[in-house]
């Protein structure tokens, strides 16, 4: 029961109007990592740059969650986070998280003569990063008795520079800035035209072979 279909993009935004996809990212992972680490890296990584939930406006970012258990009481989980951005009146950014988690069994390692089990999982993990810059969110141009005849021409000729050269660059900039965030934190090869975000806390993810896979 996946979240959207990965070969359509656009299921994964179909409850946004008037949106530009700005750009796509996946990580995946396979090895052993603590679940709960990883949530609250990412969490700590959409507060500290200013992002909300898309529903409420707080920072409880998941808007859905879907758990099955395997034949091998192995656990499966798709889950859904919508964050978001306003910019101004007329823009909002948004980042979605798709999280498919495949065979998690839980698990434990030592490391430097200690036994480490809690929230600690073997499996793997995906995570698509969908940004997409929204305009006019709140129908405010759309529903105008007066501006709503000047709209399309607003978008397409008056701020076309914005949307194009400036708006999308810095939310694709802020999505390629987390995906290598979440590479950091699983200990993948990255490669960094911007500037490396520091971990919030240190990575939790143990490799035991050549793990990790990346796209």
């Amino acid at each position: 029961m996946p979240v959207f279909n990965v070969s359509n993009p656009a299921e994964a935004t179909d409850l946004y109007t008037n949106c530009i996809q700005a750009a796509r990212f996946r990580v995946k992972w396979k090895d052993i990592f603590n679940v709960k680490e990883m949530y609250r890296a990412l969490h700590d990584w959409f507060t500290e740059y200013g992002w909300t939930d898309m529903e409420d406006g707080t920072d409880h970012y998941e808007t859905y969650y879907y758990e099955r258990i395997g034949d091998h009481h192995d656990k499966e989980l798709w889950l859904r986070w919508r964050p978001q951005k306003e910019i101004n009146e007329y823009f909002k950014f948004h980042i979605d998280l798709d999280f498919h988690f495949l065979y998690l069994l839980p698990t434990e390692i030592v490391r430097d003569g200690q036994k480490l089990k809690k929230d600690l999982y073997k499996g793997e993990v995906e995570v698509w990063i969908t940004a997409m810059l929204q305009k006019d969110p709140k129908s405010l141009w759309k529903n105008h008795r007066v501006l709503k005849y000047f709209n399309q021409l607003f978008a397409e000729r008056i701020f076309r520079k914005n949307i194009n050269d400036e708006h999308k660059r810095e939310l694709y900039r802020e999505a390629y800035i987390l995906q290598n965030f979440i590479k950091q934190w699983f200990k993948l090869k990255r490669y960094m035209p911007y500037e490396e975000t520091a971990l919030f806390q240190d990575s939790k993810a143990y490799t035991t072979h050549s793990g990790g896979e990346q796209g």
